[in-house]
């Protein structure tokens, strides 16, 4: 009887020692499960022709290693198809979690449902990735108060505006002209619809005048954020709408990159630039900041990359220990399948006046790099 017991209890043991064997193995099983220690980690930027997002990625990859995480960072170069590969391959290599910054934001459904059948998380960056249910979480930062913000400046840079937001009671008329994001970026439609929202009280009443009539999200859209689009349009808008000697003096640009490219053309049709018209901005760039200590942009938005950085490490660390990552928002990030739950950060205001204070100060840029 007591050989019997001692048989069966190793048996018992050898079985438990065996499930638990299973249980800590990879494949399919969800990131959330097992040892996730020295985990692979597949970060997908969209392109190096914005310095952010070399910025971006860079710190992304340190902070995870810095965890003891792999990773593998690649950028799209802004081709859809490259991208669609870049993440094919790191599902391939096995990595636990995706953090993917979308060049397309409904291009990837495959990619994302190959993932989720492999119990990979995917975390969006910064650009919403639309049609799939299979996006579990996203950070960015608060875009439609960046077009609020984008368009309160401009009314401030034109004088409708004081400091503290009142309005002085300038009616100008101000000629203005508007430009959009790129319409496969689900971040563009935001800035825009918080721009309009606060320029549509002014266009209406006339204290603005949109001289090409071109106020409509398609038509003012920039495909890709290429300057060099942004470029030939405005040039074509002064061709065509101000060649009778009227003078822009008010642009909506949605980012920094098209409004260098809007500054070229204003400059190579006679502006002088030291009387260019009031040019919002967005991703506080260094050349874009440099302009603006110049007295040529007006303004900024400053979307603090660093701490989105770190909230998508945190997300993904989370998520590899098991754990629920922390949200803040959980009723306006709608990516057409699903609600995403959601952490948002709060962007800033940068002129002039304050670019010391903001960007150097806390050490995002050195004096140097602005000089």
């Amino acid at each position: 009887m007591k050989l019997k017991k001692l048989v069966v209890g190793v048996a018992a043991v050898s079985m438990a020692l065996s499930l638990a064997a299973c249980g800590s193995r990879g494949g399919n099983a969800s990131s959330g499960g097992g040892d996730n220690s020295g985990a692979l980690v597949g970060i997908a930027m969209p392109t190096k022709t914005s310095e952010r997002w070399i910025k971006d990625g860079d710190a992304i990859k340190a902070s995870l290693e810095k965890l003891g995480y792999k990773t593998d960072l690649e950028y799209g170069d802004d081709k859809i198809p490259q991208q669609v590969q870049q993440i094919s391959n790191m599902i391939t290599k096995g990595a636990k979690v995706l953090i993917i910054a979308s060049i397309d934001g409904t291009a990837l459904s495959d990619q994302l449902d190959n993932a989720a059948k492999a119990g990979i998380k995917v975390i969006a960056y910064d650009r919403l990735i639309n049609g799939n249910k299979n996006v579990d979480y996203y950070t960015t930062f608060d875009n439609e108060k960046v077009g609020v913000q984008q368009a309160t400046s401009l009314l401030t840079g034109l004088g409708i505006l004081d400091k503290d937001g009142k309005e002085t009671g300038k009616k100008g008329p101000f000629n203005v002209e508007l430009f959009a994001g790129s319409p496969d970026d689900n971040n563009a439609t935001f800035f825009y619809n918080g721009a309009m929202k606060t320029l549509k009280k002014y266009i209406d009443d006339g204290t603005l005048v949109v001289k090409s009539g071109q106020t409509g999200f398609t038509q003012i859209a920039t495909l890709r954020w290429d300057p060099a689009t942004a470029q030939k349009r405005m040039q074509n808008l002064i061709a065509s709408t101000y060649s009778g000697g009227a003078k822009v003096q008010g642009i909506l640009s949605p980012y920094d990159g098209l409004s260098i490219g809007i500054i070229s053309a204003l400059t190579a049709s006679g502006y002088s630039t030291s009387n260019l018209p009031v040019i919002t901005g967005q991703d506080a760039e260094a050349a874009s900041v440099k302009s603006i200590i110049a007295g040529q942009q007006y303004s900024t938005i400053f979307k603090d990359t660093r701490e989105l950085g770190k909230q998508a490490v945190t997300m993904a660390d989370d998520v590899l220990k098991g754990k629920t990552p922390e949200v803040n928002d959980t009723k306006s990030y709608d990516n057409k399948a699903k609600i995403v739950p959601t952490f948002l950060l709060q962007p800033q205001v940068v002129t002039k006046d304050n670019y010391q204070k903001v960007l150097v100060d806390s050490g995002y840029y050195k004096e140097s790099d602005l000089k």
